[in-house]
């Protein structure tokens, strides 16, 4: 761990307490969403540039160590990457550490469901925005929707709880497939998330967003949900519940009602940049910092300075075209 203990937890410098890690794991994936990735794309990270296991695992020990007390392990689709249930049971037995989660398609989920929960993974975010074959195939690329319910139900099947389904969401999706949607979570009691697209790279700006607080409010409704009277710490969605206190729906409106001056996160990327905002291009070479052979005190004051000048928001709306990046090179 560090050579010197960090007792002052990480504060940006508009007073957000940053507790909350996404680690990338790999930037590959084996889908192309088109609200994602370009189907031809090829600028993927160089293998020899990835972080090894052992170099995220002793810079996720910093964070850890200066309180960040969550951690999610995503892609690109983290599944593809080889030994992904291990680093998950090296950062679940950090102490400090109050929640390991991953996010992924599912597409490898029913042989991974087992390890991952025996690791120490608490939860699961699985991406899934229809639940018609076709349009599944249209929207990534690849007729493997079987694969994905095949995934869901071993992750159901090993003890994950809840499941979060993140459905994205924009101007041309039909509001009868997220009704679709909705009832499936209910009937399998799973907790859908709708999120509006966030114009990420050419493919992030090719959609319309729609406004999903009034979307969200017309499929609480026809279902008999009722607002969340309990005010989420664990992120930016706004639930509806069925009246039993469980989240069963989710609005997550980047675009349409920003969540900046709550955010309490920051992304690293399968080299070891440190993103600081989705919407700006702050970052922290930390990757190429440890590999030039910085101590752990270095890496920290490197950690601490890129927090204090985290950018107060994102400008998603006022400057669509300033992140060229795509989505799955900086870590979902």
């Amino acid at each position: 761990m560090m050579d010197e203990p960090a007792a002052v937890a990480l504060t940006d410098g508009f007073g957000r307490r940053i507790d909350y890690l996404r680690v990338s794991v790999t930037d590959r994936c084996d889908l192309r969403c088109s609200y994602c990735l370009p189907k031809d794309f090829k600028g993927f990270e160089t293998p020899a540039n990835w972080m090894t296991h052992d170099e995220m695992a002793r810079l996720v020990g910093l964070f850890v160590g200066l309180g960040v007390a969550k951690v999610r392990l995503t892609g690109g689709e983290p599944l593809l990457r080889k030994g992904v249930a291990g680093l998950a049971a090296t950062i679940a037995a950090m102490p400090g550490l109050r929640d390991l989660s991953v996010s992924t398609n599912a597409t490898q989920l029913a042989r991974h469901a087992q390890s991952l929960r025996a690791a120490g993974v608490n939860r699961l975010n699985i991406s899934l925005d229809t639940l018609d074959a076709a349009a599944f195939s249209q929207i990534t690329g690849r007729d493997c929707l079987d694969a994905v319910l095949a995934g869901l139900a071993a992750a159901r099947q090993a003890g994950f709880t809840p499941i979060k389904l993140n459905s994205v969401v924009h101007a041309a999706t039909p509001e009868t497939e997220v009704r679709r949607l909705l009832a499936y979570a209910l009937e399998q009691g799973f907790v859908l998330r709708l999120i509006e697209p966030m114009p990420m790279g050419e493919c992030g700006r090719g959609f319309t967003h729609t406004d999903l607080n009034a979307m969200g409010a017309r499929l609480a409704a026809a279902a008999g949900l009722v607002p969340s009277l309990a005010e989420s710490r664990n992120g930016p969605a706004r639930y509806w519940t069925s009246g039993r206190g469980a989240p069963v729906l989710g609005v997550i409106t980047p675009m349409s009602r920003h969540f900046c001056a709550s955010c309490n996160r920051v992304r690293l990327g399968v080299d070891g940049t440190l993103y600081l905002c989705l919407g700006q291009e702050d970052q922290v070479p930390l990757g190429r910092l440890l590999r030039a052979g910085a101590s752990d005190s270095d890496l920290v004051q490197a950690i601490r300075a890129g927090i204090a000048a985290k950018p107060e928001r994102h400008e998603f709306n006022a400057r669509p075209e300033r992140i060229v990046r795509f989505m799955a090179q900086t870590g979902g």
